[in-house]
């Protein structure tokens, strides 16, 4: 399972930044781009380092930073959508993995932590 996530959330890296560098050059497109192409690839990239924890500890703190981004991924998202710069199925697509992925790693640390409290 762990695979997969991490596949779906390098997938979802490329698709924000894909969305991202189309976004208006101008002073909010610019400030949204860079937001969402680190709080998405920080996405990725931390639920790697939480898969490679040393520890129980390490994974449940790793998946919380995760889920702040991801949870940032979502307000960016949402923001551009507010904003009328979201409005396609593809955009639509990726704010729906988006709280897929939020909800999966969610229920992955509540998981991890009941475990480690049963340990």
């Amino acid at each position: 399972m762990k695979e997969i996530i991490k596949k779906r959330s390098n997938v979802f890296a490329h698709n924000c930044v894909k969305l991202a560098v189309e976004l208006p050059k101008s002073r909010l497109g610019n400030h949204i781009e860079g937001q969402l192409i680190r709080c998405s690839t920080s996405v990725a990239a931390n639920y790697r380092a939480a898969c490679l924890g040393q520890s129980k500890r390490a994974f449940i703190s790793k998946l919380g930073i995760v889920i702040e981004e991801a949870d940032e991924s979502i307000f960016w998202l949402e923001f551009l959508r507010d904003e009328g710069l979201g409005t396609d199925t593809y955009f639509a697509q990726v704010l729906k993995e988006a709280k897929e992925l939020t909800s999966i790693f969610i229920a992955s640390r509540i998981t991890a932590l009941k475990n480690l409290n049963q340990q």
